[in-house]
């Protein structure tokens, strides 16, 4: 059940996560917010749930999944799945490499340290988000297309939408406050970083 998830998930800290919808106690978007709110904010999470509906799609990542598979599924899908996000997991922390900092206004990123700050303050990011400002902000002005950003981030394109793209830089913006601005929508194509005074 969705409680004893949850005190497991917090005593083991697995490096990643895959989190029925439907269970017991406490459903897995409870849990999955629960998580984002604790020491295992940065827990990769892939949402594994029966039904199909695009507003629950959205909504688990809105809770902070960073990745969602609907039943049924190809077992091959889903460990491409896992596979592909701990790539990314552990590409951040095995490749230090340079620091490599950037300013931009009140916002900073450590990409080696995988930490943002606006005026100073930590952002907590998930690693989706932060892997798709790293993108956005590396090449300031130029436009990164969702199919672009889908690849990229995802390293896949079936069974992932760009309302998926979307709902992440939305939440990005939000968490990100005044700096969210910076990330311009370009409509029907995708995203672009983009320095406003």
């Amino acid at each position: 059940d969705g409680e004893a998830a949850i005190e497991k998930i917090q005593a083991s800290l697995p490096d990643l996560v895959i989190l029925d919808v439907n269970m017991p106690r406490m459903n897995g978007m409870d849990v999955c917010k629960a998580l984002r709110s604790d020491k295992t904010r940065d827990l990769a999470i892939i949402m594994l749930t029966a039904r199909d509906d695009e507003v629950d799609r959205i909504l688990g990542l809105e809770f902070g999944a960073d990745d969602y598979v609907t039943k049924p599924y190809n077992p091959r899908e889903l460990i491409l799945r896992v596979k592909g996000l701990l790539k990314r997991i552990f590409h951040f922390q095995d490749n230090p490499g340079a620091s490599e900092y950037i300013q931009v206004g009140p916002l900073s990123i450590d990409l080696s340290r995988h930490e943002v700050q606006i005026d100073g303050q930590v952002v907590e990011l998930t690693l989706t988000e932060f892997k798709l400002l790293s993108y956005l902000i590396k090449n300031p002005g130029r436009i990164k297309t969702r199919d672009f950003l889908l690849e990229q981030i995802w390293e896949y394109g079936d069974g992932v939408f760009s309302r998926t793209i979307d709902t992440h830089i939305q939440r990005l913006r939000s968490k990100l406050k005044e700096a969210g601005k910076y990330i311009k929508t370009v409509r029907g194509v995708g995203y672009r970083f983009e320095k406003v005074d």
